[in-house]
């Protein structure tokens, strides 16, 4: 541990549950890697906007958004540069996804199954929205 503070990059993703109460995952086109939709916050953008947008312009779909179900702080590898991830629970009215070229393939699934699909971290996350779904079952916009 070091003392001096973490300087980071702000990332948001989104566990998105469909009407069925699928959960939606995404393939990057980067590295085949499946992942939850989101991304980066812009600097001063209000942090559900940003969500919103992030999963919006991945997919098409417009989420309704939660509180965060998770974070997550890490070095990239490589560069040193620190990251912040965010994960909220959130839900989307219809399946119909329009991916954007960061992606190449998407896949609505079983909370469980998309948690084993994901990385460690995601999968977590998922897990985690999917006990704040089972336990309250609402989702404010």
């Amino acid at each position: 541990m070091t003392d001096e503070p973490l300087r980071a990059t702000v990332s948001q993703r989104g566990v998105l549950f469909g009407p069925e109460g699928d959960v939606l995952v995404v393939r990057r086109a980067s590295d085949d890697g499946w992942e939850l939709p989101g991304g980066r916050l812009g600097a001063g953008e209000e942090t559900v906007r940003g969500l919103r947008r992030e999963v919006e312009e991945e997919t098409g779909l417009d989420p309704s958004v939660a509180e965060p179900v998770h974070t997550y702080a890490w070095r990239s590898d490589g560069t040193g540069r620190g990251r912040f991830a965010v994960y909220y629970v959130c839900r989307v009215e219809r399946r119909a996804v329009s991916l954007s070229p960061e992606h190449t393939e998407f896949d609505w699934l079983p909370p469980a199954t998309a948690a084993e699909r994901l990385s460690e971290t995601q999968g977590v996350a998922v897990d985690r929205a999917r006990t704040v779904v089972e336990t309250d079952g609402r989702i404010r916009r």
